[in-house]
């Protein structure tokens, strides 16, 4: 792979001490506290989002930090908002605290890398989800029903088998507990037609790109998450866009030989759910070996996703 173009991560923002399990920004009070990322007002008509290095699974926050976590999915996050032709309009104004106002600036040391100035958006409470091999909830809703979201499959398919053509499968927007898979006419009931479709349509253009893209750098795009809102009445890319927390990545050349290696926090989930937890909070600590094999597979993935042809 030529990684000379690849966007490069610090060694230091992997290291425990560096890891970030709470945002702070003396002067600017938070708007909304996620799992995750912690959103600042910037004005009437911006945020600024910063992603903690926290990790969440089966709706719960694991005691244990990833070390650059946060930095890499939001670099992921904003080179795709630049790069695809789809994800414009979007809300990244600028991933350089140098941009961003007080009391913002006088903290760039600290946000860079893991922090983004944005347009408000008034959200649409719909998780448009895209599914281009079968996997996960919609592997198991398939042996059940051989449907998806209440889309017909054919008969056959295994765990990991690629759709053609990718399926919209969208989801009710929960700050809290689990969304809800549902059916699009169900989406056009809340979100309107017009906006249902213009949602679907843009969904899957985005992660067509995006899995040409990935799939040319040794990666498998299986399925990703958008969320969008308006600003000016437009149609608006808003939250990540194709991060690994987002989203579903295989190696390619493991996928092509029949088997599934994730690039994503699946490797997290596999390992609790090896660990005997029950899902309920608390949730376990990570053992230093899963820290660091979790590491090793976010730096993989911005490296490939960010680099030249694998």
């Amino acid at each position: 792979m030529d990684t000379s173009t690849a966007i490069q991560v610090p060694r230091e923002w992997l290291e425990p001490a560096h890891a970030v399990r709470e945002v702070h920004i003396p002067g600017a009070q938070p708007w909304r506290r996620g799992k995750v990322r912690s959103v600042f007002e910037a004005g009437p008509e911006h945020f600024v989002i910063v992603a903690s290095d926290r990790l969440s699974a089966y709706d719960s926050i694991l005691p244990t930090p990833i070390p650059g976590k946060g930095a890499i999915l939001s670099m992921i996050s904003a080179f795709w908002m630049r790069i695809l032709p789809a994800a414009r309009p979007n809300h990244l104004v600028s991933d350089d605290p140098a941009d961003f106002p007080e009391p913002f600036h006088s903290h760039a040391d600290d946000l860079h890398g893991r922090a983004q100035l944005v347009r408000r958006a008034e959200r649409i409470d719909i998780e448009c989800v895209v599914r281009g091999y079968l996997t996960g909830s919609g592997w198991r809703e398939y042996k059940d029903t051989q449907s998806v979201c209440g889309i017909a499959l054919p008969a056959g398919l295994q765990d990991g088998s690629r759709l053609e053509p990718a399926i919209f499968t969208p989801a009710t927007k929960s700050d809290e507990g689990h969304d809800e898979n549902i059916p699009f006419e169900r989406m056009v009931e809340i979100a309107g037609r017009e906006t249902s479709e213009a949602l679907r349509a843009r969904s899957i253009a985005l992660y067509e790109e995006a899995r040409e893209h990935a799939w040319a750098r040794g990666l498998v795009l299986a399925d990703t998450k958008f969320e969008f809102g308006l600003v000016d009445g437009e149609l608006t890319l808003i939250d990540e866009a194709l991060s690994p927390d987002s989203s579903r990545y295989w190696d390619r050349s493991e996928y092509e030989a029949g088997r599934l290696l994730s690039f994503d926090k699946q490797y997290v989930r596999d390992w609790l759910d090896r660990s005997g937890w029950n899902h309920e909070p608390p949730a376990p600590a990570l053992p230093d070996e899963v820290v660091r094999r979790t590491q090793e597979r976010y730096l993989e993935a911005i490296q490939r996703l960010s680099g030249g042809v694998r």
